[in-house]
């Protein structure tokens, strides 16, 4: 991978749907050679997906938290994985280093929901307690997918 294939993953992340025309006077390049890097990348693996993404808030997920995940004893990464997948207000989440086991972000509907989910999540055999934190106003949401 090179900086012009960086340039490319760039602009496609500034707008999934731009042309390859508007991306090559962008880099440089036409919009035949931009097409074929991109066939690269998706055929290596770099480009996983093309997707959306949609303002939770219009999709009626205004509540999120951020939960510090404590375990009893050493649980494995892909435990805690099989535990979060099961609860689909888990968004993202990832083991981290200090006392927590995990960092788990939630969005739900309101709070009701959250509770029940965040319950889900502690009645997991291996999960001991959790410590939350509920967002009171996002102020930077930056996406690198």
């Amino acid at each position: 991978m090179d900086n012009l294939d960086r340039s490319i993953l760039d602009e496609l992340r500034r707008n999934s749907r731009a042309g390859y025309g508007d991306i090559g006077q962008i880099i440089g390049l036409s919009a035949s050679a931009v097409k074929r890097r991109v066939d690269r990348l998706v055929a290596d693996g770099v480009i996983r997906a093309f997707t959306i993404q949609v303002d939770p808030t219009v999709d009626g997920m205004n509540t999120e938290a951020y939960v510090e995940l404590f375990c009893r004893g050493t649980v494995a990464p892909e435990e805690l994985l099989r535990i979060l997948s099961a609860v689909p207000e888990v968004v993202d989440a990832g083991t981290v280093t200090g006392s927590a086991d995990a960092i788990v972000h939630m969005r739900s509907r309101d709070i009701p929901s959250l509770e029940a989910a965040l319950e889900r999540v502690r009645i997991a055999p291996n999960v001991d307690h959790t410590r939350s934190a509920i967002v009171l106003s996002r102020l930077i949401h930056r996406s690198n997918d």
